[in-house]
């Protein structure tokens, strides 16, 4: 089975890339697939933040054909490669999922979550561009998307408000990111994907303005990003 896992994880890349165009793409839940239809929720980023896949697919392809092609046998790459195989098969079926059931697109964006992360630590030191850096982005983002995921389904079932379950989800996505980046402090591109659902969470709360969450998420970006830098800046040369 080892020596197939590098060109399955480069099929189960690209499946996961060519999703998007069987499934007409995705750009946030639609308010009427809640029971309480949620039009401008304050936990959903910017339509435009949505443009970060186009990256993530690319690159996760790039890397994946890279490994398969350059480091197929590598023991340096092989403990990353199971965990994210699993995700990206699961992701293949996500955004059909999310057309239908939001529930089950929450449940299946954890199932997407756990062996991306693992997937992300496992990586190795060799080939950063191309073996850690595409499975962190991935996983970053991810950590953000489930956050923005549980809070709609908590606003639009009525178990909290939007405002509240804006604020709970984007606590534990912070929380869950710095424990994440305390494992591996040196890697900029998983920071970095979570601070961009931020950014696009920021921006999509400037208008009408809506403080708490303004504030919680400019106060989870600059965190990530201060750690990000102070460990790069803090690595020898």
């Amino acid at each position: 089975m080892r020596r197939y896992l590098p060109v399955l994880v480069l099929l189960a890349a690209l499946a996961f890339a060519v999703s998007p165009l069987l499934s007409n793409g995705f750009g946030g839940y639609r308010p009427d697939q809640f029971p309480i239809p949620q039009a401008d929720p304050p936990v959903q980023p910017a339509g435009w933040a949505f443009s970060i896949w186009g990256l993530i697919f690319a690159w996760l392809v790039a890397g994946s054909a890279f490994g398969a092609w350059k480091r197929s046998g590598d023991p340096d790459w092989q403990p990353m490669r199971p965990a994210l195989l699993v995700s990206l098969i699961l992701g293949a079926f996500w955004i059909e999922t999310a057309h239908w059931t939001p529930i089950g697109a929450t449940v299946l964006i954890v199932a997407m979550l756990v062996p991306a992360l693992l997937a992300f630590l496992r990586a190795g030191t060799h080939d950063p561009v191309w073996q850690v850096r595409p499975v962190a982005l991935y996983a970053g983002w991810l950590t953000a998307a489930t956050g923005a995921s549980f809070g709609m389904v908590l606003g639009g079932w009525g178990i909290l408000s939007q405002q509240a379950a804006a604020i709970l989800c984007l606590g534990a996505v912070t929380v869950a990111a710095l424990l994440v980046q305390t494992r591996r402090p040196g890697e900029w591109a998983y920071p970095a994907g979570v601070v961009w659902a931020l950014v696009g969470i920021f921006a999509a709360n400037l208008s009408p303005a809506n403080p708490p969450v303004l504030i919680l998420a400019a106060l989870a970006a600059l965190l990530l990003a201060y750690r990000a830098m102070a460990s790069l800046r803090a690595k020898p040369r």
